[in-house]
């Protein structure tokens, strides 16, 4: 009896580490914050200090869903899902829900994504492209995050 309860155990153990996300469900940014917290350093996100909202236009339900970063000296200090309205940020990337989901999947990359009209940047432009190895560094660990889109 003991070796079937551990067998029993071990599997739901694995079963709740193979657990699935909804993307942008609030358990998904949980996950995903603290993940990005984790694995993060302040370094490897050049100690930035800044804000962003990616907003998704068309999501599966019809709404649009905005995800906001707060980054405080490098590192993820907050990550929250908004849902039909957009909180200020310093830069502001918009774009179809498929279009993210390609970007968390890391199928596309956000870079070319922007620069083939598949995003839309509202702010600084330029301060926009020097950051752009610290949001590939995020849409990595994102792309961990086990997710059902």
């Amino acid at each position: 009896m003991h070796g079937c309860s551990y067998r029993l155990s071990h599997a739901l153990g694995a079963a709740i580490m193979a657990e699935t996300f909804r993307y942008l469900s609030p358990e998904w940014a949980l996950e995903a914050h603290r993940r990005l917290r984790e694995q993060l350093t302040p370094d490897q996100m050049k100690h930035v200090t800044s804000s962003m909202v990616t907003l998704y236009h068309d999501c599966p339900d019809g709404r649009d869903r905005a995800l906001f970063y707060g980054m405080v000296d490098g590192v993820v200090e907050s990550l929250k899902i908004v849902v039909d309205e957009v909180p200020a940020a310093e830069f502001t990337i918009s774009g179809d829900y498929e279009t993210f989901a390609q970007i968390s999947r890391a199928e596309l990359g956000s870079r070319a994504a922007l620069m083939s009209g598949k995003l839309r940047l509202k702010g600084n432009m330029v301060r926009a492209l020097s950051f752009s190895s610290v949001v590939d560094r995020l849409n990595k660990v994102l792309s961990t995050v086990p997710t059902e889109f």
